[in-house]
């Protein structure tokens, strides 16, 4: 959830790194509605769902993938 404590949004809006999961969530919607107010339309829309799932699918080709495979190598596959 993006609904944090103000003193962690006031500490992130100066340039502190999100610590959590929300803050993380935070700083995210912050982005999304700050595009929403300039690109106030579906286009707008389809824009900010596309940069975020794109965002996941590179997140997770360069970490989760290489995660996922040391640990089948260190604790076998699925049979």
């Amino acid at each position: 959830m993006p609904y944090i404590k103000q003193d962690r949004r006031d500490a992130i809006k100066v340039g502190d790194w999100p610590e959590t999961a929300g803050e993380l969530n935070y700083v995210f919607t912050v982005i999304a509605l700050a595009y929403w107010k300039r690109h106030h339309n579906y286009q707008g829309i389809n824009d900010i769902v596309g940069a975020l799932e794109g965002a996941k699918m590179e997140f997770y080709r360069r970490r989760v993938v290489f995660y996922e495979d040391r640990k089948i190598a260190e604790n076998g596959d699925v049979s």
